[in-house]
């Protein structure tokens, strides 16, 4: 039996493009949540759209491992640029994932440590992130492999973006990989997150989110086929 792939897009831009290349597709409902079950590219892959938040993307990540049974889970968005060289329109790679808004300190936790955890930054798949990098460069898309910081919170103040990145050295923030990352560690099951810059999370950006989105889902769409072709 070939493996199944998981593919998850926070909104419905971002999975749209996916869902019209779509054979053979069924559709199953779960927590409310439309699992998309078909082919593109010929590869069987699993459709969906977590919705906004680490709760949603969670409950999709898990989902999507127990009841379909995916081997590996890809996952693109749009994201807040934090890293200084990164321009709207770049693109992430995960290489780590860390919850940015996981906050114990007064306990003597770490920023973004998970207490009485092991582990609370997760790994993404190194041959997943290799593949990703060759899809961009395929493309002509300029990327950076590095730290995608998650929280249920939607970052647009310049000075909390500086804050981010000395104390956790993230290349991007957004709000859900951390969430999908922790699960598919949790569940040994191999993950990439790939984001796509809209804004430099200062207020700065000059085009509307809304129409960003459409134009970054392109590009997301673009670089997920070429992964596809070559998984």
């Amino acid at each position: 039996m070939p493996e199944m792939i998981g593919l998850i897009g926070a909104m419905d831009e971002e999975i749209k493009l996916l869902l019209e290349r779509m054979e053979n597709k069924e559709t199953k409902v779960k927590a409310g949540i439309h699992y998309y079950i078909g082919n593109i590219l010929g590869k069987p892959v699993v459709l969906c759209k977590s919705g906004v938040g680490k709760v949603n993307a969670a409950v999709t990540t898990q989902i999507l491992i127990d009841s379909f049974g995916v081997s590996r889970v890809l996952f693109t968005g749009v994201a807040g640029a934090v890293h200084p060289e990164l321009n709207i329109g770049d693109i992430v790679i995960s290489s780590t994932c860390v919850q940015h808004d996981m906050d114990a300190t007064a306990l003597g936790f770490s920023k973004g440590e998970i207490p009485y955890q092991d582990n609370s930054v997760f790994q993404a798949d190194p041959s997943l992130v290799l593949l990703a990098e060759r899809a961009c460069n395929e493309i002509g898309q300029k990327y950076l492999v590095g730290k995608v910081l998650s929280g249920d919170q939607f970052i647009s103040n310049a000075e909390i973006v500086a804050k981010l990145r000395e104390e956790l050295d993230g290349a991007c923030v957004e709000m859900e990989g951390a969430a999908v990352a922790q699960v598919c560690v949790m569940n040994a099951t191999p993950f990439v997150i790939i984001r796509s810059m809209s804004d430099k999370s200062d207020g700065s950006a000059n085009v509307s989110f809304k129409e960003f989105t459409v134009e970054a889902s392109g590009r997301s769409h673009s670089i997920l086929e070429y992964m596809l072709q070559h998984l």
